[in-house]
């Protein structure tokens, strides 16, 4: 597979145009020396990898494609506030409109990926990407045709789709008969007005409603694991037991 530099250098060598065919002109960012690599690298909960650090020395950034891209999260973590979500989050990308793309960094892994879209409308988080290869190159598809993009499928459509369906809950009592040991451990120390969600293994676009009951909505997560969990509001939870859920 081709490093994230060469993804972007490839792209560039193209005549970039957006679905309207008005040309596209994107520009790199500086890159940092590898003295500043170094220090962003230890304000990570991990060294970033061979393929991350060429990355920033070729370019911290780029501008012109999603409303602003910076590698290095600098520009953007003020605005960024999920740290129920990912903890340890990175926010490289935003569209402008309070929306970002983050990765879920994990102590002692040097990999950026999984890159997850964090919406607050509809209040959603999303599996956008499993690296950052993957991210960026679906970044550029957005300007070649046939314009065929994941990172707009899930920006235009998905996020909708999982906030009205609420695909793939489990429920508390699901959660404690799983044979899943994670599932159940980590059911076991909830109460009952919690459900489940399961993201390890999840497709591209999956997700959940972390917003499901209001901005207040308590939301927990497994450890470092990609397992969440969000209360229902009691009433919710007396009328399932009503009604014999």
């Amino acid at each position: 597979m081709p490093t994230t530099r060469e993804i972007i250098q490839a792209a560039l060598e193209q005549n970039l145009i957006d679905e309207d065919r008005k040309p596209v002109r994107a520009r790199l960012l500086p890159g940092l020396t590898r003295e500043e690599v170094d220090e962003f690298g230890r304000s990570l909960p991990a060294p970033p990898s061979d393929d991350v650090r060429d990355l920033l020395e070729f370019c911290s950034g780029i501008e012109g494609t999603l409303e602003q891209i910076d590698f290095t999260g600098k520009t953007l973590s003020d605005g960024f506030g999920p740290d129920f979500l990912l903890p340890h989050g990175l926010p490289i990308a935003h569209d402008g409109c309070g929306n970002y793309w983050a990765v879920d960094l994990q102590p002692g892994s040097p990999n950026w990926g999984p890159i997850y879209f964090c919406c607050h409308d509809a209040p959603v988080m999303l599996l956008q990407a499993a690296t950052i290869q993957q991210f960026v190159s679906e970044v550029f598809k957005m300007y070649t045709p046939p314009h065929k993009s994941l990172v707009d499928d899930i920006h235009e459509d998905r996020l909708f789709d999982v906030w009205r369906k609420n695909p793939g809950v489990i429920t508390h009592a699901g959660a404690l008969a799983s044979p899943d040991p994670d599932i159940q451990g980590f059911a076991a120390g909830l109460d009952a007005c919690f459900d489940l969600i399961d993201l390890r293994d999840a497709p591209i676009g999956m997700g959940f409603s972390w917003g499901r009951y209001g901005p207040q909505t308590e939301v927990r997560r497994f450890g470092s694991k990609r397992i969440f969990a969000y209360q229902r509001p009691e009433k919710t939870v007396l009328f399932s037991r009503q009604v014999g859920h």
